[in-house]
């Protein structure tokens, strides 16, 4: 899959848990022939994000850094990640914010949640909501080129 997005030259979305060691091993076998890429769904170390930076990568933040119970590690790191490499996802449906009021009767994480992410993340990172709304379109326009 990795030779292929170098091959039609398109963006990478990937996910890595429980296994840095072994995805940036993989990854460097592509070094200097890949696009953009998004490390989705992040929730890993400081030492991980400081990685993916390094390598100019984007970093994608979910509903789980809403989730008082599992994500408080990365309220921390959120304040480290510059503006453009910093991305807003959904992960639908899966990862609904805890922070949602009132609670939905379903556990669908949907689109128009985001914004309940971007409260934390601008709340986290000590801006206004408004400024990292704005920075989070600014980046996926960049992104996807639209």
């Amino acid at each position: 899959q990795l030779q292929i997005a170098v091959d039609c030259a398109k963006p990478l979305f990937l996910h890595q848990r429980d296994a840095h060691a072994d995805f940036m091993a993989v990854m460097r076998n592509f070094a200097g022939r890949i696009g953009k890429v998004v490390v989705h769904c992040f929730t890993g170390t400081r030492e991980e994000m400081v990685d993916y930076l390094d390598a100019g990568w984007h970093i994608g933040i979910t509903g789980w850094l809403c989730d008082e119970r599992r994500g408080t590690h990365l309220r921390e790191l959120v304040r480290d990640i510059p503006a453009e490499c910093l991305m807003i996802e959904t992960d639908s449906p899966y990862l609904l914010p805890r922070n949602v009021q009132p609670k939905p009767s379903h556990r669908r994480n949907e689109p128009m949640y985001l914004e309940h992410i971007v409260m934390e993340l601008a709340r986290d990172r000590g801006e206004a909501v408004e400024l990292t709304a704005a920075q989070a379109t600014a980046t996926s326009r960049a992104f996807f080129a639209i």
